[in-house]
């Protein structure tokens, strides 16, 4: 797109969110939606008795990772959620790496997160209505131990 003086266009445009990718270990998943990509830093506040300022100071604590939620439509014989979700038994379960990929209108990442040691927390089914007119939906959310963000 040129400007109006066609020169090659100066503006940087941000990147739309309806074309991405998600990658589950070894295969790709479809997905309608992946929210829950977030990050914080829990906050410490300390003030020794001393100090003239009647205030704390506040310095970062320990990092707290958000749930990560997908949805997707339901299809006839995949299970592979509610397999996965199976086999948690006290303290096992299989953590995977999760690749979520922001796609460029050639299908390449232009920016990636990449989710370290992700496992099922909570699944919901479908809700199921016999006057209903939409899609049959199902939601995971998916607890982990960071993510690493970089772009493609």
């Amino acid at each position: 797109m040129a400007d109006s003086d066609g020169s090659a266009q100066s503006t940087i445009w941000p990147l739309p969110k309806f074309y991405f990718q998600v990658k589950w270990d070894d295969k790709e998943l479809n997905f309608q939606e992946v929210s829950g990509l977030e990050v914080e830093t829990q906050e410490l506040e300390y003030r020794h008795g001393n100090n003239p300022v009647f205030s704390t100071i506040k310095m970062p604590g320990m990092q707290k990772n958000g749930r990560i939620t997908m949805k997707k439509g339901v299809f006839k014989g995949d299970n592979d959620f509610w397999k996965w979700y199976s086999q948690i038994k006290l303290n096992t379960i299989k953590r995977i790496p999760l690749t979520i990929s922001l796609l460029d209108e050639g299908g390449n990442a232009t920016m990636v997160w990449k989710v370290k040691n992700a496992w099922p927390a909570k699944i919901t089914g479908t809700d199921l209505k016999s006057e209903g007119n939409e899609v049959a939906i199902e939601t995971i959310e998916i607890v982990h131990e960071g993510i690493e963000i970089s772009n493609g």
